[in-house]
Parts: C-alpha cells; sequence; structure tokens
C-alpha cells in the first residue's frame, strides 16, 4: 500500500479528523526538557513493568526511526513477524529487540539522538497530508486507517511515553491542555471498535464526558450497519439525541491512564460517575487505546 496517494478509507464512524501535527514540535521539546533534567539515578527506575526509563527512551528513539524510515525515506526492510506471529506478538518482540540494541549506549548518548532524530520527526510530521490512507489503527479497528489518525496515534504514544517517564523519576502527568486534549480526543476514537460486540437498538447512545480543561464530550450511538447484513456499528458521528442510554463521566487522569492499561476497567468504574445502563458503561470501560 502507497500511503502517500491513495484517498483516505471512508470512516465517518470516527468522528471529525484530527491534526495532531502542530504539537510533535513542542511535544517534542517536552521530552528533551524531561530527560536532560533527569539524574543519573532516574535513568534506572522502571518506567513501565519491565523496562527502565533509559529502555523506554530507547524504544522512543525506535518508533521515531521507524516511522522516518517507513514514511519519509520509504525504506522497506527491517523485522517482519515469524509465520503465525501476532501483530502484538511481533511488536513486543521487536520493541523488545531493539531495546536490547541499544542497552550500550549512555543515557547522554542516548537522549543526544533522540534531540536530533525527534527533530527530524517534528519536522516531517509538519508537512505531511492527512487525507490519505496510512496504516492500520488495531485499537480503533481499521486497516488501512485516515492518515489524521495514524499520526494522532503516534503523538498520543509519545506523550504517553513522557508521562511514564515523569511519572517513574516522581513527577505528575503534565497538566498542559495542548496536548492532552488532542490525547483524549484521539484515544476516544476507540470507542466504536470498543462497542462492537454490545447488541444495542439503532439510535442508543453512550457518552463519555471527561472532566477538567483537557476534557470533553464524546457520543457513541448504536446504528444499523451499512453492509445491511443486519449487525451493529457504533459511530461517534451521529448527533446527540436526547438523554443517553449510559453516561459515564471521568477526571483526565483516570481517562487516558484508562485507555493506555494503567487503570484497569472496574478501578475506572470505581472512581467514575455513571448514569443508566450498567452493563453498557462497563463495556465502554473496556476501552483499550494502544497495542498491548
Amino acid at each position: 500500500m502507497n500511503s502517500r496517494s491513495e484517498t483516505a478509507p471512508d470512516t465517518p464512524w470516527l468522528g471529525p479528523p484530527i491534526d495532531a501535527r502542530p504539537l510533535f514540535a513542542p511535544e517534542q521539546a517536552a521530552l528533551m526538557t524531561t530527560l536532560r533534567g533527569l539524574r543519573p539515578q532516574d535513568w534506572r527506575e522502571e518506567a513501565v513493568p519491565g523496562w527502565t526509563v533509559r529502555d523506554l527512551a530507547a524504544h522512543v528513539l525506535g518508533d521515531f526511526y521507524g516511522r522516518l524510515a517507513r514514511d519519509r525515506d520509504h525504506h522497506e526492510e527491517g523485522p517482519a513477524p515469524a509465520p503465525g506471529e501476532t501483530l502484538e506478538s511481533f511488536l513486543h518482540r521487536a520493541n523488545q529487540e531493539w531495546v536490547d540494541a541499544w542497552s550500550r549506549v549512555s543515557p547522554a548518548a542516548l537522549t543526544d539522538t533522540l534531540d536530533l532524530v525527534g527533530g527530524q520527526l517534528a519536522r516531517y510530521f509538519a508537512g505531511t497530508e492527512l487525507h490519505t490512507a496510512s496504516l492500520g489503527v488495531s485499537w480503533a479497528g481499521v486497516d488501512p486507517s485516515p492518515r489524521w489518525l495514524d499520526v494522532a496515534r503516534d503523538l498520543t504514544e509519545f506523550w504517553t511515553h513522557r508521562q511514564q517517564i515523569r511519572h517513574a523519576t516522581g513527577r505528575g502527568t503534565d497538566p498542559d491542555p495542548r496536548f492532552l486534549s488532542v490525547v483524549l480526543d484521539t484515544f476516544m476514537r476507540a470507542l466504536p471498535h470498543t462497542l462492537r460486540d454490545v447488541e444495542a437498538p439503532p439510535g442508543t447512545q453512550l457518552q463519555m464526558r471527561i472532566e477538567g480543561r483537557a476534557g470533553g464530550v464524546w457520543t457513541a450511538t448504536a446504528t444499523a450497519d451499512a453492509s445491511g447484513a443486519g449487525g451493529r456499528r457504533w459511530s461517534l458521528a451521529e448527533p446527540e439525541g436526547g438523554r443517553p442510554a449510559a453516561a459515564v463521566r471521568l477526571d483526565a487522569e483516570t481517562a487516558w491512564r484508562l485507555c493506555t492499561r494503567g487503570v484497569r476497567p472496574l478501578a475506572a468504574l470505581d472512581r467514575a460517575r455513571v448514569e443508566g445502563d450498567r452493563a453498557l458503561a462497563e463495556a465502554a470501560c473496556r476501552i483499550v487505546s494502544i497495542v498491548h
């Protein structure tokens, strides 16, 4: 697939496009500020299960290189799934192999390389076209995906990894709503796919309300499947229609952690304000906006 020339797939159920391009440069600057402010011992703290801060920073560098190689340089070589290997297993294996290969590189050299390559990636994203076909986004259930979603997905990954580094080293989540509002908006595009197996009459609505300056309201509506096969598809594109069957209110911290599996669904429900159909609310809180 040539993601630079194919027209974007028709995905109205994902809601309006997101333009995350202007945020890559400030996100890169925030990452460098975070890394250059770390103490030597901070690099050895566990950032995610099995990976230290240094490991996670190396993983981010791999993401930077991978995107540039694939999309800017059209480089087609590299690791590939083994026969019968799932996408998730392949990604975890390839990521671990990359992190292991960078274990000989010092934090200072790793930071300098991240500065160089991340700057190149931010400049690439600034000029990329949003309305073409691109890599699939598995957690949204689209392959190929519209490029705007693929690009926004990358921003959420970089932002999430920066928060994991911050948390590992005693800092809280960056509250800057410039980033968090786009991250949350992107994460909520997983709602239709999350609810794909939930049977409900057409017109049934589920409302997710995230509170705070970076929050918002996302309403998923059950609609008749366009294939005419009698199935159901949930959509973020339908207008709100009165009282939703279920409404879930979450604070922003719980919401983004839920979407990245930093908080389990039942724990998120305990923190949420739920109105209406409890089973539908529970289904919505199974949302995952990462490959896991």
